[in-house]
């Protein structure tokens, strides 16, 4: 495969986007969960399979930029789905359910990501990531001001 370099940009980081997203939108279908709902179980999953719901809520908002009330809704969804669990204590928790089909998931993706950027020298991992991260530190501030 010929590839062409294209100049870092606005562009180029959508179109990155959308492709990452639409590989995620093939490997949910069919397991029930949409991509806001992938997003909320894997925060929840990654935290140990538990989570303060509050705070679960204030980390997905603030990663997605989905409204806490959106944030709330999936929840609601996932729980209804039987993949998360309320407790009284205020907690959120993710069911054997919620594991699973999380982790079929995961392992779905995960030899697409070591395709995907795998064989890439660490150097150029650390810069993309270095670089990325400086442009969302600036959206989030420009979202926060506006």
């Amino acid at each position: 495969m010929t590839i062409t370099a294209q100049t870092f940009g606005t562009a180029l980081i959508g179109q990155t986007e959308k492709a990452l997203n639409a590989i995620l939108e093939r490997r949910l279908a069919g397991t029930g969960i949409t991509e806001p709902q992938w997003v909320t179980l894997t925060l929840t999953v990654v935290n140990g399979g538990t989570a303060d719901r509050a705070e679960l809520v204030r980390r997905v908002s603030g990663a997605t930029q989905f409204s806490r009330a959106s944030v709330a809704e999936r929840i609601a969804e996932l729980t209804a789905a039987g993949l998360l669990r309320e407790a009284d204590d205020g907690r959120v928790q993710v069911t054997d359910e919620g594991q699973e089909r999380w982790t079929q998931v995961r392992a779905a993706l995960d030899p697409i990501t070591r395709e995907l950027w795998g064989d890439q020298p660490t150097e150029d991992l650390a810069i993309a990531g270095r670089v990325l991260s400086i442009v969302l530190d600036r959206a989030h501030t420009i979202l926060a001001d506006r």
